[in-house]
């Protein structure tokens, strides 16, 4: 008789089907011949579109996993238990084993729910919120949407914080160091203003107000007012000159695009909202989207960019959409 352990092996033909086009979607290694590939398959029985559903909703089924594990410090290994073999259903990738669903856990495949040292943050926001931290020496924190944040050290001097993952704008003031951490770099400042974002290795700051520095594996830029780098843990970017206005939008509930490649702004809209928007189409990913939409009407840009671009909009069920 096997035990808890062991992975689910009763699932359905169909419900496997239908995990592997979920799958296929979610990852965004989907073609207009998938499209319509499972468009056919969907119509043939009506089983397999409510197999479809089943398996979209183990993608909210597994966001909570890494709640049910204790808070540990983000780089040390997880040790699977029995509880996640039964949240391990999907097939391929995400029902191989116990493993593999503690893997979703540390790293959520697209985002589509926080990771483990994201929710062992010390301050963290969800899909769509905003937030402000005070700072005991009178400087402050803006989080954006997906953001985490832990606090490192605070003394009466200065006050270092760890960027997880996301975007914040941080306000140092009254002569009061503040020592942003992300990904292996720094930024510090006092009596400055800037906005930093971390996404996967990437680091971009922006100078707002005042004088920040940089610091990266040994080499240090200051960043004026209106400037911006772009860097890593092993690479520091050249210096370039920005809108402070369009960086900052989102604190005013805004999202502005500027000649942005489609593709580009689909992955900024896809931080503020539930589920995935998914461009199929390679030439309607390069076309260039001007706009500027309240943050609070994200779901109306899909029909926007319909209207734009004539693009095909197919919507399935966990907020996944397919823009081709």
């Amino acid at each position: 008789m096997k035990g808890s352990d062991e992975p689910a092996a009763s699932l359905s033909a169909v419900d496997c089907e239908a995990q592997d086009w979920v799958l296929r979607f979610a990852t965004g290694n989907a073609r207009q011949a998938d499209l319509e590939a499972f468009k056919r398959w969907a119509a043939d029985d009506p089983m397999r579109a409510d197999a479809f559903a089943r398996a979209c909703s183990v993608w909210d089924g597994v966001k909570p996993a890494g709640a049910m594990l204790p808070a540990r410090r983000h780089d040390r290994r997880i040790a699977p238990g029995p509880w996640l073999a039964r949240r391990a259903v999907l097939g391929g990738a995400l029902a191989a084993s116990a493993a593999s669903a503690a893997f979703l856990v540390v790293r959520p495949p697209l985002g589509l729910w926080p990771s483990l040292s994201e929710l062992a943050a010390d301050y963290r926001t969800a899909v769509g919120e905003r937030r402000d931290i005070a700072l005991p020496g009178g400087s402050s924190i803006h989080l954006n949407t997906r953001t985490a944040v832990a606090l490192r050290a605070i003394d009466g001097k200065a006050e270092r914080i760890e960027l997880i993952a996301g975007e914040a704008a941080v306000a140092a003031r009254d002569a009061h160091r503040v020592e942003v951490i992300a990904g292996g770099t720094r930024a510090v400042a006092t009596d400055a203003t800037f906005n930093i974002r971390y996404e996967g290795a990437a680091v971009c700051t922006t100078c707002i107000a005042g004088e920040i520095e940089v610091g990266v594996d040994g080499q240090i830029v200051r960043l004026g007012a209106g400037q911006q780098v772009i860097y890593s843990a092993d690479r520091l970017g050249a210096v370039t000159s920005i809108d402070p206005v369009v960086v900052t939008a989102w604190k005013e509930g805004v999202l502005v695009f500027h000649g942005t490649p489609l593709s580009e702004a689909v992955d900024e809209i896809n931080r503020y909202r539930p589920g995935r928007i998914i461009v199929t189409s390679t030439a309607l990913g390069r076309r260039l989207f001007n706009a500027r939409f309240q943050i609070a009407n994200i779901d109306g840009v899909v029909g926007q960019i319909q209207q734009i671009f004539g693009a095909t909009v197919t919507r399935l069920p966990g907020g996944i959409v397919l823009l081709g």
